[in-house]
């Protein structure tokens, strides 16, 4: 029976991997905070360890001794300035130890989850070969851009890691980053879709090719995980036909969306509560960039979801959960 460790076991991605590392058979090895719920996670066969991601001893303790896989999942997210510094700690020094961990315990493989982030959200096709674009400074891409730079240092030493780069990511577990868009819709609270497009991605298609990098993966390569190009009015509209609920059929002006998102982040510095839209997320949406997924299609047999699908996967798991209630 293989044996995995997982970081970020209780998160979207994470409980996704559980679920089809368990459903294939695999031992695994749960890592959490200590005050994250559970609840989810003890749905699964795994064995739950406690653990900071930064705090090297403390992982390494957890992590069990030539582990055939080290999934990375554990992130920081944040898209608000207020939490940049804990996210550098949790996204750049987490990453290192978890790292250092998997190499002092001899982990057969590491396989490291980024974002297309990395990549920019400007305009035009993007691939594993196009520049990595993201600002200098704190920031989600940045960020995760300098834990990439930590991956790729160690593959380079000869640690067999490899990073996959997932798009937007939809699909079950999912209770605060797209899911959002579903729940917005449901209450009536939607102030506006955005004028931008991405590309999209199912999170049990990812967790299913962060399973095939163990084996098909080539060490210190990126991987882009995407395959749905749509414009958020789109998405929006299938949403609408999921939910019964009306929509609006335009995007607002990108100029608007700024202005809306400047003006609520001044807010913030008066409430304290984090706004719903930043300028972090602001540019995010606006962009225009779409993604391809060939080499993993390729190399690690990646099989892209159709944006209904997965939407439909999100909302039903919404709903099962009792997330959409009034």
């Amino acid at each position: 029976m293989p044996l995995a460790f997982v970081t970020g076991a209780t998160g979207f991605l994470g409980l996704n991997l559980v679920e089809r590392l368990a459903a294939g058979g695999w031992e695994i090895v749960a890592l959490h905070r200590a005050g994250s719920d559970t609840a989810r996670l003890a749905r699964f066969p795994a064995r739950r360890a406690v653990g900071d991601i930064a705090d090297r001893a403390a992982v390494e303790a957890a992590m069990p001794e030539g582990a055939d896989a080290a999934f990375h999942c554990a992130a920081n997210t944040a898209m608000w300035s207020r939490r940049y510094a804990q996210q550098w700690r949790d996204n750049v020094e987490g990453t290192k130890a978890v790292l250092a961990a998997a190499r002092a315990r001899g982990a057969k493989r590491f396989v490291h989850v980024s974002t297309i982030g990395v990549y920019g959200h400007g305009h035009g096709l993007i691939t594993e070969d196009s520049p990595q674009v993201a600002p200098v400074g704190l920031g989600y891409g940045p960020s995760k851009a300098a834990a990439e730079a930590a991956v790729k240092t160690a593959a380079g030493e000869g640690f067999p890691a490899v990073i996959v780069n997932p798009g937007h990511m939809i699909g079950r577990y999912d209770t605060r980053n797209w899911a959002r868009m579903i729940e917005m819709t449901v209450k009536g609270t939607i102030p506006g879709v955005p004028p931008g497009a991405g590309s999209f991605c199912h999170a049990t298609a990812v967790a299913d090719a962060m399973i095939a990098a163990v084996v098909r993966g080539r060490p210190g390569q990126n991987y882009l995980l995407a395959g749905a190009d749509a414009s958020f009015v789109e998405v929006f509209r299938i949403i609408g036909r999921l939910t019964g609920r009306g929509v609006p059929k335009r995007a607002m002006p990108a100029a608007a969306l700024r202005l809306y998102a400047r003006l609520l982040t001044g807010i913030a510095a008066i409430t304290g509560r984090e706004p719903q839209i930043t300028p972090a997320i602001a540019d995010v949406v606006t962009g225009q960039a779409r993604f391809s997924s060939a080499r993993a299609i390729r190399e690690l047999g990646y099989q892209p979801v159709s944006l209904e699908a997965m939407l439909e996967d999100s909302y039903r798991w919404m709903n099962d959960e009792g997330l959409l209630a009034a």
